[in-house]
């Protein structure tokens, strides 16, 4: 989607007088069927995840699968040598079950590492960074969002997004300086 005067339209935007009337416009933009938007404030508000209709992330899945793979890891690296392929009895430690403690400090840190890591590069995927500039930045108000200012933005992408209708809504949801956002 373009202006008129040819810049690529990234969404639009409205301001709202409080952390109370971003949660209710919230709740309206949902209810609207619109699935690509965000709002942004200067503190976390609580319940806006429920008001914007956001289910449980999947990073919990992917560190869960990082830390299992740490593990798993660990446990081949010491069982595989210790166990099947040098089975040397060295100062009396024995070759079977009763090593596994000694192997303990081993399993938790490489499960610990792998969890940290999976963990910080999902977040870096599902975040779409590293992102240098966001469009958002180009509206003139969305600087107070980190003082005192409550916005939302519904992306031109969206599949419902009509410059009219996401004005319509935002206006009757409260917005107040509703404002076609440029990617450039």
């Amino acid at each position: 989607m373009r202006t008129p005067s040819g810049n690529k339209v990234y969404g639009m935007g409205a301001e709202y007088p409080s952390a109370t009337a971003l949660y209710e416009a919230a709740k309206r933009v949902r209810d609207a069927g619109f699935k690509r938007w965000d709002v942004h404030s200067p503190f976390p508000i609580h319940g806006m995840d429920e008001a914007m209709g956001l289910g449980k992330s999947w990073l919990s899945a992917v560190v869960l699968a990082g830390g299992t793979t740490g593990l798993l890891t660990a446990a081949v690296l010491e069982f595989g040598p210790s166990w099947l392929i040098y089975p040397l009895i060295v100062h009396g430690k024995p070759t079977n079950w009763a090593t596994v403690p000694a192997f303990f400090p081993i399993m938790f840190e490489l499960t610990i590492l792998f969890s940290a890591f999976s963990a910080f590069f999902a977040m870096l995927l599902m975040n779409g960074l590293p992102r240098w500039y966001h469009p958002v930045f180009n509206w003139q108000r969305f600087s107070r969002a980190t003082n005192d200012g409550f916005f939302l933005v519904i992306e031109a992408r969206d599949p419902r997004f009509t410059e009219l209708e996401a004005r319509e809504l935002l206006e009757q949801s409260g917005g107040q300086h509703v404002t076609i956002i440029h990617e450039d």
